[in-house]
């Protein structure tokens, strides 16, 4: 399962960088990059954050794919 993230978009919209969005969840930004590469899942209570800050669901944050399923 690959994760799908619209974290940049959502980033986008409401202008921040990436170091903005890490300092205000607490995290490096690094991990910022790695979660919007889908190379990171995050915790529930991160995933929480996030969506907190852009005041939507983690739903609407992140998906998985059902990657080689079939």
């Amino acid at each position: 399962m690959a994760l799908i993230t619209k974290m940049r978009e959502y980033r986008a919209l409401q202008n921040l960088t990436q170091d903005e969005l890490a300092g205000l969840v607490g995290v490096r930004r690094e991990t910022i990059i790695n979660l919007e590469k889908g190379r990171y899942n995050p915790s529930l209570k991160l995933a929480m954050d996030i969506a907190k800050v852009f005041s939507c669901t983690v739903e609407e944050l992140f998906s998985f794919s059902e990657e080689g399923k079939g």
